[in-house]
């Protein structure tokens, strides 16, 4: 056991707990923030999906200890920012079927977004290609980026 401490959506945290545990049952079962979702359990499916320091990251293979002194940023900090324009498109577009992927979709985007405030439609592929869609929502989440990019350049906070 080891205490490990980074930002958690702006606030410092601290966990007691052994450095290998992934990041994302950290997250899940010792912290309660349950929108960062488990699926494949090996990177692949991009459910797990947080940002690292602004980056997309999957949380379901990064041990904890990895993230000391880093900023970690899930769905749930950006589901409290008021007029997030990745959430805005969203709820615009209606991404969402069964919902399942949709945390790791807009961790995703979100960091694309800081990345290229006007992302190619390659840029959007390469961003979003390791974040799987069981119900097959791609044309919409391409829509819903496409507008967050819009909203962001009018001034809308990302």
């Amino acid at each position: 056991m080891k205490d490990v401490t980074f930002k958690l959506n702006g606030t410092a945290t601290s966990v007691n707990i052994d450095p290998d545990t992934p990041l994302l049952w950290v997250l899940r079962d010792t912290l309660g923030l349950t929108g960062t979702k488990f699926g494949c359990g090996r990177g692949l499916c991009g459910c797990c999906t947080v940002l690292i320091a602004g980056e997309a990251t999957r949380s379901c293979v990064l041990p904890v200890g990895a993230i000391e002194g880093l900023s970690v940023t899930t769905i749930e900090g950006i589901a409290r920012q008021p007029g997030h324009p990745v959430i805005r498109a969203w709820e615009q577009v209606d991404v969402p079927q069964c919902g399942y992927c949709q945390p790791g979709q807009i961790m995703a985007a979100t960091s694309l977004l800081k990345k290229r405030a006007a992302p190619s439609e390659e840029d959007i592929d390469t961003a979003m290609s390791g974040v799987l869609c069981r119900c097959g929502t791609y044309a919409r989440i391409r829509e819903a980026i496409r507008q967050a990019a819009e909203l962001q350049a009018k001034g809308a906070r990302a």
